[in-house]
């Protein structure tokens, strides 16, 4: 099929080459010229493993291209919008405007028949104010939503093998063609049985916004657990393994630490409130308040334990971070809770050094009164407190009485619970982490 991908950033970007190994022709779409530069050539404008060998080699096969130019989606049978839903300033709701400047913009191209698909995340109600637009334009197209769930170092993997689809479809004959149409599409992945839920507009719309609220607040609940873990003696690892072991709880997000960033889960559940507000269904989402400030309260916890183990203060210490990202295998600093952390403790008097494998670039463009190092070792040289902020696999693995020779102080906060607290006790290090004595 020929397939046009508007929006070309994190989720456009892996979507087009994705769709391409897939083996259809893909044209992506996006106004920033840097960015289709890069593309056009092969290269990722981000950090996503696996993502520059896709572009390769789906760009060799001729089945991919990039451009400025809308008019080049003109003739594509499919058009996915993937374009960001980012917080608006000073507001919780989501900013809308590039999801209206795609539609805008693809309009004009549309033909009978069409399908434009939205995997953006935003508003329930978004995709039928939309769908009334196209009626305007093009009756005989139709509007379908099909929501995307990938996960920040996993995105091809998630995208080409994903653990369901779904699909939001209008009524009647229009949703029965579009869904043939997503089904053919989609061909290769379905058919290795992965689960099909078709469902209206407005459900297709909620389910990415609910899975992240639920993530959130497993994440937020297990941080609430740490600070009574704190206050009584008891280890929140060990209370996570144990009620883990429960199928109807389950292990996984049940780390405690600094809590969740980047660019989806914090801004999405507060546009899910904000968009419950407008609905008259506040008192619904009313939980959410209270996740959002358990993680962010996780943050300052994390700076005052830093003061306790430095004695009471930290001014004029040297503190060596480790990690800017938000989450490791990515480069996205967006709400990241280790920088986060980072300049908390530079505005309260400390040296701060920072070190990231993938994200110095974006970090040092975010917060440029950071220092920066290359390396965890060159991070931690003199260091008088060592913080790991983001769990990168490099940094789990160093060798305690390695990095103890580089320090002036062996004292280490493990801000996500990731490290062995006996390895680097007996290396002669303090260890310290949220939620563990």
């Amino acid at each position: 099929m020929r397939i046009s991908v508007i929006g070309c950033g994190y989720l456009g970007a892996v979507h087009a080459a994705c769709m391409a190994q897939l083996g259809h022709d893909v044209v992506g779409v996006d106004v920033d010229e840097k960015k289709v530069a890069l593309l056009t050539a092969a290269t990722a404008p981000f950090f996503e493993p696996g993502l520059p060998e896709l572009l390769a080699e789906t760009a060799a096969t001729g089945r991919l291209a990039f451009s400025t130019d809308m008019a080049a989606a003109r003739g594509a049978t499919v058009h996915f919008i993937c374009v960001g839903t980012p917080q608006k300033r000073g507001e919780n709701a989501a900013d809308l405007r590039f999801v209206d400047a795609a539609l805008d913009a693809l309009l004009p191209h549309l033909q009978p028949g069409d399908v434009v698909v939205g995997k953006s995340t935003v508003p329930v109600g978004t995709a039928e104010d939309l769908a009334a637009r196209i009626a305007e334009v093009e009756p005989a197209a139709t509007l379908v939503w099909n929501p995307e769930f990938l996960r920040e170092g996993f995105a091809v993997q998630d995208t080409l093998h994903p653990d369901r689809f779904v699909y939001g479809l209008p009524e009647g004959p229009d949703g029965q063609r579009a869904r043939a149409v997503l089904d053919e599409v989609y061909a290769i992945p379905l058919a290795e049985g992965i689960p099909q839920v078709v469902t209206d507009l407005a459900t297709a719309q909620l389910v990415k916004v609910a899975a992240n609220s639920f993530l959130a607040t497993k994440i937020s609940f297990i941080n609430a657990m740490a600070e009574l873990c704190e206050a009584t003696g008891a280890d929140v690892t060990e209370l996570a393994d144990a009620i883990g072991h429960d199928a109807r709880i389950g292990r996984r997000f049940l780390n405690a630490g600094l809590g969740f960033g980047g660019g989806c889960l914090p801004k999405d559940i507060r546009a899910f409130m904000a968009r419950a507000g407008e609905l008259g269904a506040d008192q619904a989402l009313s939980f959410l308040r209270e996740v959002d400030s358990i993680n962010l309260r996780r943050r300052v916890r994390m700076v005052d334990l830093a003061r306790e183990v430095c004695g009471g203060s930290i001014v004029g210490r040297r503190i060596a971070v480790l990690g800017a990202a938000f989450k490791p295998n990515s480069d996205d600093v967006r709400d990241s809770p280790a920088l986060s952390v980072a300049a908390q403790m530079r505005l309260q008097g400390a040296h701060v050094v920072v070190t990231d494998p993938e994200a110095m670039e974006n970090a040092e463009r975010a917060w440029p009164d950071l220092r920066f190092a290359e390396s965890a070792e060159a991070a931690a040289a003199g260091a008088e407190l060592v913080v790991l902020a983001t769990e990168w696999t490099q940094y789990r693995e160093l060798e305690p009485a390695h990095l103890g020779t580089l320090v002036a102080e062996r004292r280490i906060l493990d801000g996500r619970n990731a490290l062995d607290p006996a390895a680097w006790r007996a290396a002669g290090w303090t260890y310290r982490a949220l939620g563990r004595q």
